[in-house]
This record gives structure tokens, C-alpha cells and sequence, in this order.
């Protein structure tokens, strides 16, 4: 019998595997690590080659094997496959080159994974729940392939990233992300579990093409499809009651819908709404000390008033009022623009959630309006008010244009410019053009990773408005305080924390967020904030700073080989 015990973990991981099962099962499996003495006792004399490694050394092959491959898309399936064959080694790799590769695994290349998902599978990993078994969810959920699990996340496949509906390719996401929870977070990755609701697909590209994978049929909508989310959280709240669920990539039609009915009932809490926010938050915070303002001067313009930018708003104007004002003072300082124009009291196609931010049509009385559509625009907005942030969850590519930017930067002398939408051929700006259009006085942050920026003799770092400086840390302080609940109070705690350790602090030429190799720490500080906030919302059962810090360190895994003997 082999046995993993690490005592990083809260769990203790036992399989009764011996020889080549022993080395097919990727949580289990050491390769060339094992040793002498485990070889002979777990029955491996024989199938693996005479040297014994360490892990540093597998890790020093393995990279190179990775920069053999081809291109990104090849890089992303090796990466997948070492998953799937030793996944203590592939979260050392990821480690050892974690700015290099965190593109590669996750945003951007993931988008095409999702969509060459069908072409490039391999090996399953976890849970395929497609709508024709909708009776039997309890049971599929039985057949995960760990008992004790500490975090699903579980997509529908119809918003993924920028591309769209990838049906049951979308299932990479939920792969991708949990992926970085264990990286960044330390969750151990036996207790993660990606799950996709196969409802079909409304892609005609992904139903056309003969080695689609998922359900071939168009999606499941309205009380249909509720019933079977309703089926699937049921099913969870029965198997895993206490498990951190995140929903991820849902269409702006379901997003909100879903979080608003569940978030009382589970451990739950969809990242495109709560996670974008607090990490735009988090670089906004970190912006405006940088430019010497204050928060509750700021006038902010979203472009996409969809989940995410809605999301966005509503964590700013709660950071708003805890700056002083009221909230009919922090309001109207949002003009947030979707593809009907400018929010404005005037529109009768408004969600309840956009109308909370809809300018009064008296104030924009005297704003130009398109003669096509009689809708008021970007440009529009830019020209009439001295906006100070502006953030695009749009989707729409180079949409902050020269004159728009110029037009900020004329009003504003160290304008907030965010380009936040995925993948990188999405994003509303590129960096280059943005410090040139505002003589390198814009302070920036992008949702896709871009490369450093020359500017006039000077090397700009920008960095990436990217949500895994919070999902993770998150899923570190739930598992550690058994929160009831997670909350926006807790989102907010870590935006704030993220922004302490910006180093445009020390540095207002410096980038807004922590680099990407101090995520790990991050994390650490982050979690414990969190864990304090639900302490202090009584979603949790309070313990002492030392005690709490303490645990949170002790239960983030690491990478490292554990003896079996």
C-alpha cells in the first residue's frame, strides 16, 4: 500500500496502488523521484529507468521538453498531459516559471484550448454532466474521483472568456482555474473538482463539426435550464455541503440570476461578478493612491454593463461610501455604457441592476447623441465629463481610441485606464498606444498579459488586471475558516489587501499589482484578511490572529514529494 501524508494538507491521501497503477495515477505518481527503496517495495523495479531524481531536476527536463513544442496551443497540451500523468511535478514546472507559463495554462491560450477542446482531448478530468441525465446528478456526482473536495467550479459553457458559447469545450475553464487555485492558493489539487452543465450549444461551428465531444443539441433554455442548475445545486448541497462552489463564464443572463438564488443557500460565488470586481478594485485602490487623489473624487466610466462591469460598480460605490459618501453621492459618479449607449433613466431595456446606475435623463439632456440610434457613446461621455477612470469589460477590440484617450488625458493628469476583456485580441487598448496617446501619464492595468512596454528610454511593466490575485486566496480562507457564507464584505477585505502590496506605492512609475511571482504570499495575506472579514460577519467560528494565520499557512499545499516508506 502506498501512503501520501502531507502534512500541508488537511487530509490524509492513502491508495492502495502498487506497480504501473501506482504510476498512472497523477496524484500518486513520483516517476524517476522515487526511490530505491520504494521501488522495490511498491513493485516498481523494472518499469521506470535506474536514476533516481529529484523533483528540481525532473522539473529542469520537463522545461525543456515544453520549449521544444511548437507554439502556445502545443505548450498548453503538454502542460495538460504532465497534469494528467504527475501533478506534483506539473505545479513545481508552473512554479519554477510562473510568469512564463500562467498565459500558457490559463488567459489567453486557455480560450483556445476551449475551442480546440474536442480536437486535443486526452484523459478525462472531472465531471461531464450533461442534461439528458439530469436524474441521475446525485449519483455523477458520486463518481467523482475524490471523496473530500474543497472546491468545485462549474461552468455552463456559453460566455467563455470573449469567444462565446464553446459547449462542453468550455469544461477548460473550470480545469484552467482550479489549476491556479492549487498553484497560487496551496489548495491541494485532489480536493478540487471542475464540473461542466452540458445544456448543448447554441455554436453552429461546435454542432457542424463531427469530433464535438458534448451533448450535439441547441441549449436548454428558460425554466428548463433553471431546473437543472437547480438539479445539479441540490445535488451539491446533499454530496458536498460545505464545499466552495464558483460559477464561472455564465452569459450575463444567467450569471446574476444564478449568484442572487443561491448565495444564501451555499459556500458560493460567481468570479466574472465578485472576482473581477475585487481585483479591478484592487488595482483602482492602488491607482488613485499612486496618482495622489482620493477614491471619493474619482468619476468612473465602464464600458459593458453586463455581470462583470455591473460587478465592478458595485464594489467601487460600496469602496465610495466607506470613503464618505452616501450613496446618492456615490451613484452618480458611475456612467456605465453597453451596446444601447449610456445608462440613462430614459431606457426602458435596463435590468434592475443597471437601472441602480442610470444617469438622470435631466443630467445628459445636453449630451450628443448618435443620429443612427439616438444612443449616447463612449466618445460622448469622454467629451462631456472629466472622467478619471476608465475600465472596458466590453469585448469590443481598440474601442478606447486616440482621440478618446487623449480627450481623458487632457482632463485628468494621471487618467486610470483598464482594457480588461479576455483574450487578448478582445481588449480595448493596447498598452503601447495608450501610454503614448497620454504621454506616458496613464496609470494601467489589462485583463490579458501584454509584454513590457519601451517608452521614451524607460521599460513599463504593466500589469494584469487578472482575477487570480483573488479566487485563490479565497478558496485558501474558506477552506481554513469553514466559512458558512462568502460575501461581497470579503471580496472588499481582499481589494483592499491586494492594494497594500501594490508597488506603485513605493513607485508610482512601478506596476499596480504584486508581480506574478509573489502570488504565493499574496495569497497567504490575502486569505487571512478574508478570513478576519467572515469572522468578523459571524460566517465562521472565531480564533485568535496567530492561530488563524497559522492555519491558513499551514494548509497551503506545495509541490513537493512526499516518502511513501
Amino acid at each position: 500500500m502506498a501512503v501520501i501524508y502531507n502534512p500541508q494538507m488537511p487530509t490524509r491521501l492513502a491508495a492502495h496502488l502498487r506497480g504501473r497503477a501506482l504510476l498512472e495515477t497523477p496524484a500518486l505518481n513520483k516517476g524517476t523521484a522515487f526511490t530505491l527503496l520504494e521501488r522495490q517495495a511498491l513493485g516498481l523495479d523494472g518499469l521506470l529507468p535506474p536514476a533516481v531524481e529529484t523533483v528540481e531536476e525532473q522539473s529542469f527536463r520537463a522545461y525543456k521538453a515544453y520549449l521544444r513544442k511548437p507554439d502556445d496551443l502545443e505548450r498548453h497540451i503538454y502542460l495538460r498531459q504532465l497534469q494528467d500523468t504527475n501533478e506534483v511535478l506539473f505545479y513545481r514546472l508552473l512554479l519554477d516559471h510562473i510568469e512564463e507559463m500562467l498565459p500558457i495554462v490559463y488567459t489567453p491560450v486557455v480560450a483556445e484550448a476551449c475551442q480546440e477542446f474536442s480536437h486535443i482531448y486526452r484523459r478525462p478530468r472531472g465531471l461531464i454532466i450533461s442534461y439528458p441525465l439530469r436524474d441521475q446528478i446525485e449519483s455523477l456526482l458520486r463518481n467523482r474521483p475524490n471523496k473530500e473536495v474543497s472546491v468545485i467550479v462549474v461552468t455552463d459553457g456559453e460566455r467563455i472568456l470573449g469567444i462565446g458559447d464553446q459547449g462542453v469545450g468550455g469544461l477548460g475553464i473550470p480545469i484552467g482555474k482550479l489549476s491556479l487555485y492549487t498553484l497560487i492558493g496551496g489548495v491541494p489539487p485532489a480536493e478540487t473538482l471542475p464540473v461542466i452543465l452540458d445544456v448543448g450549444t447554441n455554436n453552429e461551428q461546435r454542432l457542424g463539426d463531427p469530433e464535438y465531444l458534448g451533448w450535439r443539441h441547441e441549449r436548454i433554455t428558460g425554466e428548463a435550464y433553471y431546473d437543472f442548475v437547480d438539479r445539479f445545486v441540490n445535488a451539491v448541497k446533499k454530496e458536498l455541503p460545505d464545499t466552495l462552489l464558483q460559477w464561472e463564464d455564465f452569459s450575463k443572463a444567467h450569471a446574476r440570476p444564478i449568484l442572487d438564488r443561491y448565495r444564501d443557500e451555499l459556500v458560493t460565488f460567481n468570479d466574472d461578478i465578485q472576482g473581477t470586481a475585487a481585483v479591478t478594485a484592487g488595482a483602482i485602490f492602488s491607482a488613485v493612491r499612486a496618482s495622489g487623489g482620493r477614491l471619493r473624487d474619482q468619476q468612473v466610466v465602464i464600458l459593458g454593463a453586463g455581470s462583470a462591469g455591473i460587478g465592478v460598480a458595485d464594489s467601487l460605490a460600496e469602496a465610495l461610501v466607506a470613503d464618505g459618501l452616501s450613496e446618492a453621492e456615490a451613484r452618480p459618479r458611475f456612467w456605465l455604457i453597453n451596446s444601447g449607449g449610456l445608462l440613462d433613466s430614459g431606457r426602458t431595456d435596463l435590468s434592475e441592476q443597471q437601472r441602480r446606475y442610470a444617469q438622470p435623463a435631466e443630467r445628459v439632456g445636453n449630451f450628443t447623441r448618435t443620429l443612427e440610434n439616438h444612443q449616447i457613446g463612449l466618445s460622448d461621455v469622454i467629451h462631456k465629463i472629466a472622467g478619471t477612470i476608465l475600465v472596458g469589460l466590453s469585448t469590443l477590440p481598440g474601442a478606447f481610441t486616440e482621440p478618446i484617450v487623449r480627450e481623458m488625458a487632457r482632463k485628468c493628469e494621471r487618467p486610470i485606464i483598464l482594457p480588461l476583456s479576455n483574450p487578448t485580441s478582445k481588449s480595448e487598448a493596447v498598452p503601447a498606444d495608450l501610454l503614448r496617446w497620454t504621454d506616458g501619464r496613464a496609470l494601467i492595468a489589462t485583463g490579458s498579459p501584454f509584454a513590457d512596454v519601451e517608452y521614451r528610454g524607460r521599460k513599463v511593466r504593466v500589469s494584469q488586471c487578472n482575477n487570480v490575485f483573488i479566487f485563490p486566496a479565497m478558496g485558501l480562507a474558506v477552506s481554513a475558516t469553514r466559512a458558512r457564507r462568502v460575501t461581497d464584505g470579503m471580496f472588499l477585505a481582499a481589494a483592499r489587501v491586494l492594494a497594500q502590496h501594490s508597488p506603485a506605492l513605493g513607485d508610482p512609475a512601478a506596476p499596480l499589482l504584486p508581480a506574478l511571482t509573489a502570488l504565493r504570499r499574496a495569497a497567504v495575506e490575502i486569505a487571512f484578511a478574508v478570513a478576519e472579514q467572515a469572522a468578523c460577519e459571524g460566517l465562521c467560528v472565531e480564533s485568535s490572529r496567530e492561530s488563524l494565520r497559522n492555519r491558513i499557512i499551514s494548509l497551503q499545499w506545495a509541490p513537493v514529494y512526499q516518502s511513501y516508506l
